[in-house]
């Protein structure tokens, strides 16, 4: 086994695919709207989340038994996998900016997890110690093999990054621990959290024990038999009511089933099965389609954080959690470098930007949890030292009684410069615009190398430079989102939803340049999304714009906005601007009088990026706006 990945390190490096996905020291992101994303991670989210970690009791759970450790578990019992997700963050971010005192950091919390293992390899703080639960009594609700897929994940972060050391070894036991446990002759039981399936495999790919990979697909194939006890929710809310090659959609809570979708996936590539790649995503295609918001965020239940029927997606009770982003991110990915689809990078692209950008604070000290498209009631502002036990909706608070959003959104953006770009059998291919540089070898082992500059999302150019390459002809592949009518490449326009390819023998300060229109633009939703039939949204570019009414500066009653679609939006300074207005508040007695309610007076309304909200103090806001009764192209009120 390498030292260290020589590539930087990627969370995901398949055998097989149509892509290769490049590492960290592959490519960087070097300024503008990620880098500015991924600072704010670097110097508040860890150390903010670390800090709340210690203070309600994760870590020291570690030392539970101990002479001057804790009598018993604080938290809840998935606990442990917070601190895993937070190793593996700082392992990526300690892979993308050299830190010293972080890597001190990540050895001290390796030798306290270290300490916490059984002889046989069990690890888990909530179970099997006296006064617990014994060891995998729970599989339904216990989170054991969930917390050990995320130790898993978070030593192959680190071992790809730095090479081998202690918590690759922690790992590996836990891993034939399981093996032994629930194998072929052992327990034919699967975790009611999937994980497990996606880290095992990634663990093969590390070590190359073949045994991890076999116990993945062993876990894939015995879910949706029902084998986990009833519960209120079904079992569909575990991905545990149809075999996966069967299913059509992802159902259930949306978490499990974007995780476990990752896992067949994952499987799929590494055991040459076609079937169950091609069943996988033609579930997540349709979910997509009729199981999506338009921010690109998924779950519509808040009892079960759960996907609902095709086309129930209300607005005010959006659920869109953090980590499902995290987890669409994952799936898309995961696809794209397996089919080679472009259009799985259009997913990333309106995940990233409407849901992954707006989660964290401006300072990285608090998060959302769930995401809502609108938001009737002024959010509030929170203690900084309060736990919110909360954690359907609301405003960002600093830390929740369940705080998996923060980690989870910490390690994806400190390694999403590994999401730029990809190689294919002969050259590259750009799937996300950012400043960045890109520093790679082909398939052939020719070096090439190149940077590109951009204001995007602001702004739709972008310039791909050229800065070194051993000659000969190669190709250099960008994509054209769906919404990119118009677009550019050289001055010649292409058809949106294309993969153009400029093919030569570049040389350095060779340029090619990408123009993709910003104009703002109204969408409608398909009729049959109920909760949103007779509004519009605007979008510009990848992103999603919303109407804000701040507390300090309100605009009004949002559930009385009324916007005139057949004035087409217009760019405004650092936002968009609309043609409507706020119509008379009625108080009838009973609310289904019928009464027809006249279109108000009106003006321009101003309207600001989706991930921007709730960043001015308390606020309403609303995605979805619905329209006049009567549109007028021209008008002389307001």
């Amino acid at each position: 086994m390498a030292a260290s990945d020589p590539t930087g390190g990627r969370p995901v490096d398949p055998s097989r695919g149509a892509l290769r996905p490049l590492g960290l020291a592959e490519a960087r992101i070097t300024a503008g709207f990620w880098a500015d994303r991924q600072r704010v991670i670097s110097e508040g989210s860890l150390d903010h989340a670390r800090a709340w970690m210690d203070k309600v009791g994760w870590t020291a759970n570690f030392t539970i038994g101990a002479a001057t450790g804790p009598a018993e578990h604080r938290g809840r019992e998935f606990a442990d996998s917070e601190v895993y997700k937070l190793i593996e963050a700082m392992s990526w971010e300690t892979g993308r900016r050299a830190d010293p005192a972080r890597v001190r950091e990540i050895d001290e919390l390796v030798a306290l997890i270290g300490g916490a293992q059984e002889a046989d390899g069990y690890l888990n703080t909530a179970f099997g110690r006296p006064s617990q639960q014994p060891r995998w009594s729970d599989l339904r609700w216990g989170h054991e093999l969930y917390c050990a897929g995320h130790l898993m994940q978070a030593a192959v972060a680190n071992t790809r990054v730095h090479g081998p050391g202690p918590l690759l070894d922690i790992a590996r036991k836990v891993a034939d621990h399981i093996c032994a446990t629930f194998g072929e002759d052992g327990s034919s039981g699967v975790c009611g959290h999937p994980e497990i399936e996606p880290a095992l495999v990634e663990l093969y790919r590390v070590t190359g024990e073949r045994r991890y990979l076999d116990q993945a697909a062993l876990f894939v194939e015995r879910r949706g038999h029902g084998s986990l006890p009833p519960h209120q929710f079904g079992a569909s809310y575990f991905s545990d009511d149809i075999p996966v090659r069967e299913a059509t959609v992802l159902r259930g809570h949306a978490v499990r089933a974007l995780y476990l979708a990752c896992g067949v996936v994952d499987v799929a590539v590494e055991t040459g099965d076609d079937e169950l790649l091609e069943a996988v995503a033609a579930q997540f295609d349709r979910t997509w389609a009729r199981r999506t918001y338009l921010t690109g965020g998924m779950g519509s239940r808040h009892m079960d954080e759960a996907f609902s029927d095709d086309f129930v997606l209300p607005s005010d009770r959006a659920y869109s959690e953090s980590c499902a982003s995290v987890a669409a991110v994952m799936l898309a990915w995961r696809l794209l470098l397996a089919t080679g689809e472009a259009r799985y990078a259009d997913v990333i692209e309106r995940v990233l930007y409407n849901v992954v950008a707006t989660a964290i604070e401006d300072d990285g000290r608090a998060f959302f949890y769930a995401h809502s498209l609108h938001q009737r009631t002024p959010t509030r502002a929170l203690p900084d030292d309060e736990e919110q036990l909360g954690f359907g909706g609301g405003p960002r608070a600093p830390w929740f009684e369940v705080s998996c959003c923060l980690p989870n959104v910490s390690r994806l953006l400190a390694a999403l410069s590994t999401y730029l770009a990809v190689a294919d059998d002969e050259g590259l291919r750009i799937m996300q615009y950012a400043n960045a540089t890109v520093d790679t070898r082909l398939a052939d082992g020719r070096r090439v190398a190149l940077e590109t500059t951009t204001a995007y999302p602001v702004d739709g150019d972008v310039t791909i430079r050229i800065t070194a390459t051993d000659g000969g002809e190669w190709p250099l592949t960008l994509r054209i989102p769906a919404w990119a009518e118009g677009a550019t490449v050289d001055g010649v326009t292409r058809a949106a939803g294309e993969a153009v390819t400029v093919r030569r023998a570049f040389a350095p300060g060779d340029e090619v340049r990408l123009h993709l229109p910003m104009t703002p633009r109204f969408t409608t939703p398909d009729p049959r999304i109920d909760a949103v039939r007779g509004c519009v949204a605007v979008e510009r570019g990848p992103v999603v714009y919303c109407a804000e009414s701040p507390v300090a500066e309100p605009l009004g009653d949002l559930d009385q906005l009324r916007i005139d679609p057949a004035r087409a939006p217009a760019d405004h300074e650092d936002g968009v601007e609309v043609w409507g207005g706020l119509a008379a508040e009625t108080d009838a007695a009973w609310p289904y009088e019928g009464t027809a309610v006249a279109d108000p007076p009106l003006g321009l309304v101003r309207l600001l990026p989706y991930h921007r909200w709730a960043r001015r103090g308390p606020a309403t806001m609303r995605v979805w706006l619905p329209t006049v009764q009567s549109p007028r192209a021209r008008s002389t009120d307001g």
